[in-house]
């Protein structure tokens, strides 16, 4: 079967990057670690206002919900997305412009942002709870702000289809990060000189960038086949291919970019440790592929 997104899709990704290449994402995802929240709250309700977090709600699919989400991830959007907008709604709860926080142990041990969250929600095998947030904790990736969960009222049944949303918009959020680190990587290859040659040139760096991009892009059809079956393996598959994809693609920039790569002001960094919590964020990698080759 050949698959391809449509016309409608392509353009809601472009929509979504005209306006994100203008928002300096990058500082504002540096707030949101500071706990500064304003300039991450101003992304929150413009992307709201492009109808991202009403996207399943409004009779979007989740092909539509992924190819938005590898967006986020590119740019290093700070917040709780996956929780609002993949989480809540396969939960037939209606986001309205909220942030929401969602745990469901053991995969989901703490929740995101869960000290500003408007909505805060426990799955476990027992049913749907609200949760308090207790105890912060430290991520290696600082934008993301985690709190253990203190359980409260049960309100509800357990969804098992929550965790098949979550893991799905994380892994394109991987995919995302993975190609700004690729794209990051071949233009800096283009520019950085040694020996009077562009290091792009050299043979060992081309292999370095083939390899990115050949993880890349075998992950990308794994990820929109599984928006499109939901199924458990083909959620698995893809969350463990983005992840390994992604991994590759930032040890790749770190290669490429060499020391440059390890300072806090590059937005190498922010992709580096974000990629690094989210492959294990919602299910990790021994996990899933124990889903696909049980």
């Amino acid at each position: 079967m050949r698959f391809a997104l449509s016309t409608e899709q392509t353009d809601f990704a472009a929509a979504l990057d005209d306006y994100l290449s203008t928002a300096d994402c990058d500082a504002a995802a540096r707030s949101w670690a500071d706990d500064d929240l304003g300039p991450g709250m101003k992304l929150w309700h413009g992307l709201t206002g492009l109808g991202l977090l009403d996207l399943l709600d409004s009779g979007g699919s989740l092909v539509d919900l992924v190819v938005a989400f590898e967006r986020l991830g590119y740019h290093a959007v700070p917040g709780p997305w996956v929780d609002a907008a993949a989480v809540l709604p396969a939960l037939s709860v209606e986001s309205g412009g909220r942030l929401a926080s969602v745990v469901l142990p053991p995969h989901v041990p703490y929740g995101l942002d869960a000290d500003v969250a408007d909505v805060r929600l426990m799955l476990t095998g027992d049913g749907l709870h609200t949760f308090s947030p207790g105890k912060r904790l430290t991520s290696v990736d600082r934008v993301r702000r985690l709190f253990e969960p203190e359980r409260g009222d049960r309100i509800g049944d357990h969804v098992p289809l929550a965790f098949e949303h979550g893991a799905l918009a994380t892994a394109a959020q991987l995919l995302g990060a993975g190609q700004w680190l690729l794209d990051a990587s071949v233009s800096y290859a283009k520019q950085r000189k040694q020996y009077g040659r562009e290091i792009g040139s050299y043979q060992a760096i081309k292999h370095l960038l083939a390899d990115a991009v050949t993880a890349l892009e075998l992950a990308r059809p794994l990820l929109w086949a599984a928006a499109l079956s939901t199924s458990a393996r083909d959620v698995s598959a893809a969350k463990a291919a983005a992840g390994k994809a992604a991994s590759l693609a930032a040890r790749t920039g770190l290669q490429v970019h060499g020391a440059i790569g390890y300072t806090a002001e590059h937005g190498l960094g922010l992709r580096l440790t974000k990629v690094r919590a989210l492959v294990a964020a919602w299910g990790t990698p021994a996990f899933h592929r124990g889903r696909v080759l049980p």
